[in-house]
This record gives C-alpha cells, sequence and structure tokens, in this order.
C-alpha cells in the first residue's frame, strides 16, 4: 500500500525535482501546507499572511523506497539551518519542515533530524519544524512539475 511524505524545503519546484525521479515515487504534487487559509492561492501564500509553506506531497511505495531514505533526500536538498529563507528565496512561506503523517513517521523524522544534528555535519543548529500533516491544498496547475514542463532549476 502507498504511503504519502510531505516535505517543505524551500521553493516547492526544487524540492519537486529532488522527489520525482526517485525509484519507488509514484507521485508528486506541489501546494501548500501548515497555513491557517483555506484553498489558498499562490499569490495568497506569498503575501505571508497565510501561514502556509511552499510543499511538496510525495506518494510512495514503502515496499520500493523507505521514508528515511526519502528525507535522507529531504535533507539533502536543501539548507535545514535556514530560517524562512533558501536560496535567494525568503519568506515564511520558504521554511523547512517536515509533515508527519503517521507516529510512525514522526518517529522516524525526529530520529533522522537528531542524527543529522549530531554528526555535526551542519555549521548551525537544525531550524526545520516536524509537525502533524494538515490539509495539502494542491497549487496552481503552472506550478506542477514546473521544470519538467518548462526546463531550468533552482541553481542555487
Amino acid at each position: 500500500m502507498n504511503e504519502i511524505a510531505t516535505f517543505a524545503a524551500g521553493c516547492f519546484w526544487g524540492v519537486e525535482d529532488a522527489f520525482l525521479a526517485l525509484p519507488g515515487v509514484i507521485a508528486t504534487r506541489v501546494g501548500y501546507c501548515g497555513g491557517r487559509t483555506d484553498n489558498p492561492s499562490y499569490q495568497d501564500v506569498c503575501s505571508n499572511d497565510t501561514g502556509h509553506a511552499e510543499a511538496v506531497e510525495v506518494t510512495f511505495d514503502p515496499l520500493q523506497i523507505s521514508y528515511d531514505d526519502l528525507l535522507k533526500v529531504f535533507w539533502e536538498c536543501h539548507d535545514p539551518t535556514q530560517v524562512n529563507r533558501q536560496g535567494p528565496d525568503f519568506g515564511e512561506q520558504y521554511r523547512t519542515m517536515i509533515f508527519y503523517h503517521s507516529d510512525k513517521q514522526h518517529s522516524v523524522a525526529v530520529s533522522s533530524r537528531d542524527d543529522l544534528e549530531q554528526s555535526q555535519r551542519l555549521r548551525r543548529s537544525i531550524a526545520t519544524q516536524i509537525v502533524p500533516a494538515t490539509r495539502f491544498w494542491e497549487a496552481e496547475a503552472y506550478h506542477q512539475k514546473y521544470h519538467l514542463k518548462n526546463g531550468g532549476g533552482c541553481g542555487f
């Protein structure tokens, strides 16, 4: 049975790219999560008034790829020590978050974060929030698979 993982790590275009081609990833979609506004638009989220983060929902087959392996990609695809910023993008919508969907995901995410923190590979403390998954609001169609459709990458 497939599972869902949800991550926020800056601009959702690049984060989606990091997960899209992984063996065992069935689907991805970008959107907004963790805020207080129903059905927000991109413009709403960019206003910094909704509380949402740009996020990627990953549907995966746990028999082909583990949640722990997805977390490894998450930690590597962005700077988890940044607060409300990734590369040239800044604002609360670019914060680093793990939205867990089960007690098991919560436990694995906390353990993964703690292991990375204790490894001392990072120069600063991890700022990533680990919170229960809230409703995921799918972003506008033009945001979905953006780099695949339009070329390019985030380049930072």
